[in-house]
């Protein structure tokens, strides 16, 4: 069975861990030096950093579990604004893995509609998010998500950037009917 439920304090040491393993996966083949690596998942998904963040009133955690066990999770960021996005009231879907083991099941469309669904809830126009440009799989989830490539960003890992797209969705239309498709907290 699929959960999924809004992160709290006591997820801290889980989200750093899934963080940390499944930035490497997702990554890791990407970043030119293992050691930069190394430095971003040490200063990215510290417990510290990860505390301040999930303890962030702007920020939302979700937690994914198959069968109990925690296999995913995603972050969104409250009126994160960039250029590229012409509306103003939106928010940036910052992070979203699943470990690697359990791509390919269909469940991570199951946890980006919990951060739509949430991100419809607070009355956010639009969701954008950024993927590495050489990040095929992510590339083709989003454009299945009916997410559009808008623009560009340089993601920097210890001083190195590395060309992401930039991708958004409108959450709702002008006369404000939801979008967004339906979801289930739990789901078999």
């Amino acid at each position: 069975m699929i959960e999924i439920r809004t992160a709290s304090g006591k997820d801290i040491e889980i989200i750093a861990l899934l963080g940390r393993v499944t930035y490497s996966e997702s990554h890791g083949h990407f970043i030119d030096n293992f050691s930069d690596l190394v430095k971003y998942n040490d200063e990215a998904f510290s417990i510290q950093k990860t505390k301040e963040n999930l303890l962030d009133k702007n920020n939302i955690y979700f937690i994914m579990y198959a069968d109990s066990f925690p296999v995913g999770y995603a972050k969104l960021v409250l009126h994160a604004t960039i250029d590229c996005v012409a509306a103003k009231n939106v928010c940036r879907l910052e992070r979203i893995y699943i470990l690697n083991e359990f791509i390919g099941r269909q469940i991570g469309s199951k946890l980006l509609d919990a951060c739509i669904q949430k991100a419809t809830q607070q009355n956010f126009d639009e969701l954008w998010l950024t993927t590495y440009i050489k990040n095929d799989k992510a590339i083709q989830f989003y454009q299945k998500q009916k997410f559009q490539r808008i623009g560009s960003y340089n993601f920097l890992v210890n001083g190195k950037g590395y060309e992401n797209i930039v991708f958004s969705k409108e959450l709702k239309t002008k006369n404000s009917s939801n979008n967004a498709r339906v979801f289930k907290v739990k789901a078999e």
